[in-house]
C-alpha cells in the first residue's frame, strides 16, 4: 500500500499532464516567439489578409549605414522581401532569383521604375553589417535595392503590417516565402509566394502599377502609358518581357478597316434609299 502514491504519480506524470497540454487552447495566430511549429496555412492565411493595408512610416538603417523611411520611397512601386543574413539556402537562392526577375522587369519598365527592400527579421543578428555581407555574398549591387535591418519593435510592427509571421527550426527559420508587391501610395498590391515563383506573377503587377494611369497623368501621358501597357507582352520562349509595337499597329490598322467598312456600308445605304 505504501507504493500506490508513487503509482499514482507516475499515472499523473504520464496521462494526466500530457492530455492537459493536448486540450490547452491553440492561438490561431502563429507566434513568433512562443510557437516553435510553423503553421503554413495559418501564415498563408495572414499574408493574404495584409493585401490592401497601408504600411506606416517604418525607419530602417541600411547596410551603408543610412536612415531609410518607407514614407521617402513613395512615388514608386515598391518590392519588400523579408530574409536572414544568417541563411545558407533558401534567403540566398530566393535574393538571387529575384535579382533575375528584377533585371527582367526593369528592362521592360525602366531602370529606376521601382524599388526593392530585402529587411532582415532576425533582430538579434541581422544589422547594417551583416546585411552589406549578405548582399555582397549574393552578388546584389543594384540602385534602388536596399538591404535594411532595424530594432526588434520596427521588424515585429512591419511583419504585422505584412502579414509576415515565421517560427525557429532547427535549420534557421521556417517561413513563407513571399514578397510583398505595394503600390505607388503604399498600400499593399500583391504577394508573390515561392522560391521561384513565375516571372509573370512579378512583373505583371508591377507593369499595372508603373504603366496604368493616375488620376495626376495628363492625356498625353495617359495615352503612352497605355500602349506601353498594350504592348509590354511576356515572351515564354526567351523567360522575359519585351516591347512590341506590332501588336498597337496591328490593332490601329484593324480598327481603320472596320472603321473604314463602317463607313463605306453606312454610305451606301443612304445612296441605296436616295435612290
Amino acid at each position: 500500500m505504501r507504493r500506490l502514491p508513487s503509482i499514482w504519480l507516475v499515472f499523473a506524470l504520464v496521462v494526466v499532464v500530457p492530455s492537459l497540454s493536448l486540450a490547452a487552447p491553440k492561438s490561431t495566430q502563429p507566434d513568433n516567439k512562443q510557437n516553435p511549429a510553423f503553421d503554413g496555412k495559418a501564415a498563408l492565411a495572414l499574408s493574404q489578409a495584409a493585401i490592401g493595408r497601408t504600411l506606416p512610416n517604418h525607419s530602417f538603417v541600411s547596410a551603408d549605414g543610412n536612415t531609410v523611411r518607407l514614407e521617402e520611397l513613395r512615388g514608386k512601386p515598391l518590392l519588400i522581401s523579408m530574409v536572414y543574413s544568417s541563411c545558407y539556402h533558401t534567403c540566398p537562392m530566393t535574393t538571387r532569383y529575384l535579382a533575375d526577375a528584377v533585371e527582367k522587369a526593369r528592362d521592360a519598365l525602366g531602370e529606376d521604375s521601382f524599388n526593392v527592400l530585402s529587411i532582415g527579421f532576425d533582430t538579434p543578428r541581422d544589422n547594417p553589417q551583416t546585411m552589406a555581407v549578405f548582399a555582397r555574398q549574393q552578388d546584389v549591387d543594384v540602385a534602388g535595392w536596399y538591404f535594411l535591418s532595424g530594432d526588434r519593435s520596427t521588424i515585429d510592427a512591419l511583419l504585422s503590417d505584412l502579414g509576415f509571421t515565421y517560427a525557429p527550426s532547427p535549420k534557421g527559420f521556417d517561413h513563407l516565402v513571399q514578397i510583398t508587391v505595394v503600390d505607388q501610395d503604399g498600400e499593399i498590391y500583391v504577394q508573390v509566394y515561392g522560391e521561384l515563383f513565375s516571372i509573370p506573377l512579378l512583373i505583371e503587377p508591377l507593369k499595372q502599377l508603373v504603366l496604368g494611369s493616375r488620376p495626376e497623368d495628363g492625356i498625353v501621358t495617359t495615352f503612352v502609358k497605355g500602349v506601353r501597357l498594350f504592348c509590354t507582352t511576356y515572351d515564354p520562349a526567351n523567360d522575359a518581357y519585351r516591347f512590341d509595337l506590332s501588336y498597337f499597329i496591328g490593332l490601329v490598322i484593324g480598327g481603320t478597316i472596320i472603321l473604314g467598312t463602317a463607313g463605306y456600308l453606312v454610305r451606301d445605304h443612304y445612296r441605296s434609299k436616295r435612290l
